[in-house]
């Protein structure tokens, strides 16, 4: 066979190498999260005006991470980061994340309150500047709040190295992580229990004493009356 037969298989051998690198170098990346910058934060208040309403206030930490969740809830294309992980923030990704009914539905499935044993309902207000104020999630439990766990898990789905630093009424402060995603904040006075009713109950004491020395009358009366009978039997 003559050489050149062999050129054009290593020439299609080159073409489809150079193909597949091409390929590999436009392929969409995996989105790569970054809990090793500025970490998440979270501001936990009662309402002074609705004692029933709790106020959680999330913000990301880096923009980068903000992106990194748009990418992650569909809201921003793949390409936004890079084969070696950089990640590309631009102002508009947090006006696309914002108002989304993803990113909505994403806070109230990772970041839930709970008071006395039931859940409390959710909604998200609007964000003003999603990327430098961040969101507020306010929380309607049943009754008056006490003491509510608030568990966070915004990031760590992403990457379960991603860190939350919460604040709370009075200075309180914890940190939130992937193995300790829920903590206890006592928001104000527990509801006060219905105060036993004194009178009432001085009053039934009361019957219950009297009754029992009718009773007690009674029986002697009835006791000494068949005494007497049974003297007069006898006399006769």
């Amino acid at each position: 066979m003559p050489p050149y037969a062999h050129r054009p298989r290593r020439g299609a051998t080159i073409v489809l190498a150079l193909s597949a690198f091409t390929a590999t170098l436009l392929a969409p990346a995996p989105v790569q999260a970054h809990p090793f910058g500025d970490p998440q934060t979270v501001a936990i208040a009662a309402d002074a005006a609705r004692p029933e309403v709790v106020h959680v206030r999330w913000k990301v930490g880096g923009v980068d991470d903000l992106t990194l969740l748009g990418v992650s809830l569909g809201l921003l294309p793949q390409d936004r980061v890079m084969l070696d992980g950089a990640v590309f923030y631009q102002d508009s990704d947090a006006a696309a994340i914002g108002p989304s009914t993803e990113f909505s539905a994403y806070l109230l499935k990772q970041i839930t309150v709970t008071s006395n044993g039931l859940a409390c309902a959710g909604a998200v207000a609007p964000p003003n500047d999603l990327a430098r104020t961040g969101v507020t999630i306010d929380y309607t439990c049943a009754g008056p709040v006490g003491t509510v766990a608030v568990a966070v898990r915004t990031l760590t789905d992403l990457n379960p190295a991603y860190r939350t630093l919460a604040t709370g009424p009075g200075g309180a402060r914890a940190v939130y992580t992937s193995d300790q995603a829920s903590h206890d904040w006592v928001l104000g006075d527990a509801p006060a229990q219905a105060a036993p009713d004194l009178g009432r109950s001085a009053a039934v004491q009361i019957t219950a004493v009297v009754g029992g020395v009718l009773v007690a009358a009674v029986a002697a009366l009835l006791v000494w009356r068949w005494s007497g009978r049974r003297r007069r039997r006898v006399a006769r």
